[in-house]
């Protein structure tokens, strides 16, 4: 039986597949983003006097807005 042959891994095959992903994050970031419907809709809450915890404040929206991908 013939022994099956593993694809070498060379340069030209290595910059071929680095210039495909700088294409893919360059079409990436000319898409327009999602509308941000979504973060407008949601109203803030009242604070509690006591209230030490997690709060959704327009700096921890904002935020949540950078990191979509």
């Amino acid at each position: 039986m013939d022994k099956p042959t593993t694809p070498k891994l060379s340069r030209r095959s290595v910059f071929a597949a680095a210039g495909g992903a700088g294409a893919l994050a360059a079409v990436t970031t000319a898409l327009p983003r999602a509308p941000a419907e979504a973060v407008a809709s949601t109203a803030a809450k009242p604070a509690a006097e006591k209230a030490g915890g997690y709060q959704e404040t327009q700096h921890v929206l904002r935020y949540y807005q950078t990191t979509r991908v």
